[in-house]
């Protein structure tokens, strides 16, 4: 066993990234415990900085290979990759193009990107003994989007674990027409840090961040070059098993559309969410520590590559650990999530103005949710002192008994602006005896080109979530229109105005479990 040197290598790398000062090792280098450090050429001759463990014996083992994550070095995975070579597995981690010490610029799961996976494959094909019938790919955040995309354009694997990933980028940073300036601040800042953005990634992000609007339509365009959303029909027709693992609250890829995207799948899948923010699920797994999600992803690998009957084809293939309780609950499929729906009503007329934080707000990109998943502390306001002159309020009845939110809560309402842009943030409330309210969801939605003093339907939904309400409380809905997390568009001196004309009235839709 090499356990001691992954976590080593791990807790350096995690300090190390932070920093911006992990190291590379040098290519031709095998460690006392069997890592070999290499050079592969990928797409064009471009040289990718990689890491390779072989089993013991004479093989042929199955393969699998893991893409780095954004900003993230070659030596990411090692503590995962060593327990997979214990178990039987060749495999090899490569860092992304255009990080660290691996040539070329970064693409950002571009086409270089994805056929330097299928190079991967072919050097490992060729320098170690991997069985070229039982391929895999698995990768955190990045390397998750990379193995999907990968998936579509390569039939040889033949089963995926993404982590942490996107399948849809533009649902993802710019879920609702609204730019997530947080995550995609995040995004930029790290790869100019630890690699060399390429000049379509530099000029994609200034048009995004300076809403560029003039350039949208390319900027949805370079966006869903890069989704495996749009390559669905290719990822079913090759039949890889996927499985997507994600965290309630991540802040850079909402589970949203890992959920969607989930329920196109046709062949063997897998669907688990669990409390956090963007890849903290997995983040004890790359100290060699134990973790659920890993755990999944080896389990899923020796079914489908090695063909070992551990139940996991049996199981529930939705699995979702609550908020709440740390409880897992198995479902059928995503709209089973969805079967039992209870609506409060949206009444009245309330008149909000624009461009001031009310006080609600989503929290900040990696904290908020990480304390949420390991403290249960989300962000709290007091419902009774929000601005009513900057935030609309509505509240549920109280409920009798407990309601366990789960899956995706959808808001429909009648908006009218004094502008013809703006921005508004929804977010859903736990608000307790003494009117404190807990963060259960949120989510942005920005509209142009709308006629002033002309209402016009919105239907929004909400980060997708496993809460449980407790008896005693109420559920309430609360709009503004700033929030940290994202760029706003409203005009100075903007109003917004909801309301629920009795032809189509206001309202909010809430799935809850069935005990």
């Amino acid at each position: 066993m090499r356990t001691s040197l992954a976590l080593a290598a791990s807790a350096a790398l995690v300090a190390g990234a932070a920093l911006g000062l992990a190291p590379t090792a040098q290519a031709g280098t095998t460690t006392a415990d069997g890592i070999r450090f290499v050079d592969i050429p990928g797409d064009g001759g471009t040289v990718l900085k990689a890491n390779v463990i072989t089993p013991s014996g004479a093989g042929p083992h199955p393969l699998i290979v893991l893409p780095t994550s954004w900003a993230m070095p070659q030596i990411e995975y090692l503590a995962q990759a060593e327990q997979l070579a214990d178990s039987g597995y060749v495999v090899v981690s490569y860092n992304s193009r255009g990080f660290w010490q691996s040539g070329g610029e970064i693409e950002t799961a571009g086409p270089k990107d994805i056929a330097d996976a299928s190079e991967v494959i072919d050097w490992a094909l060729a320098n170690t003994p991997a069985d070229p019938a039982h391929i895999g790919m698995a990768g955190v955040s990045y390397g998750a989007g990379i193995s999907l995309l990968a998936a579509a354009h390569d039939p040889r694997i033949k089963a995926v674990a993404a982590l942490s990933g996107w399948a849809d980028l533009i649902e993802s940073i710019y879920s609702g027409r609204t730019q997530h300036v947080q995550a995609a601040a995040l995004l930029g800042g790290a790869g100019r840090l630890t690699g060399r953005p390429g000049p379509e990634l530099q000029e994609i992000l200034g048009d995004f961040l300076s809403s560029n609007l003039a350039k949208e339509e390319d900027m949805i365009a370079w966006g869903r070059k890069r989704s495996a959303a749009e390559q669905i029909d290719r990822i079913n027709a090759n039949g890889a098993a996927i499985m997507l693992g994600n965290a309630w609250g991540d802040t850079i890829f909402p589970p949203n559309q890992y959920a969607s995207f989930y329920e196109k799948l046709t062949g063997p899948k897998r669907l688990e969410f669990r409390p956090g923010d963007h890849a903290t699920a997995e983040a004890t797994g790359l100290f060699g520590l134990p973790n659920d999600t890993w755990t999944s992803a080896h389990r899923w690998f020796d079914h489908y590559l090695k063909g070992t009957d551990n139940g996991i084809d049996r199981e529930q293939p939705v699995q979702l650990k609550s908020r709440s309780t740390g409880a897992y609950e198995g479902y059928p499929d995503w709209k089973s999530v969805h079967a039992n729906q209870r609506k409060f009503g949206l009444g009245g007329t309330q008149r909000i103005r624009a461009n001031l934080d009310s006080g609600a707000n989503g929290g900040i990109t990696l904290l908020t949710n990480a304390l949420d998943q390991f403290l249960r502390t989300p962000p709290v306001v007091s419902v009774p002192l929000l601005p009513r002159a900057f935030a609309g309020v509505w509240q549920s009845e109280r409920y009798d008994t407990p309601q366990r939110v789960r899956g995706t809560v959808t808001v429909h309402t009648t908006v009218t602006s004094t502008e013809e842009s703006g921005t508004l943030v929804a977010y859903l409330y736990d608000v307790g005896p003494l009117g404190v309210g807990k963060l259960v969801s949120n989510a942005p939605y920005t509209f142009h080109d709308r006629t002033p003093g002309t209402p016009f339907g919105v239907g929004l939904e909400l980060f997708s979530t496993a809460y449980d309400v407790p008896a005693g409380h109420r559920l309430a809905l609360v709009v503004d229109t700033v929030d940290p997390l994202y760029i706003e568009h409203n005009p100075t001196g903007a109003q917004l105005t909801f309301s629920s004309p009795s032809a189509d009235p206001s309202y909010v839709s809430v799935p809850l479990r069935k005990e």
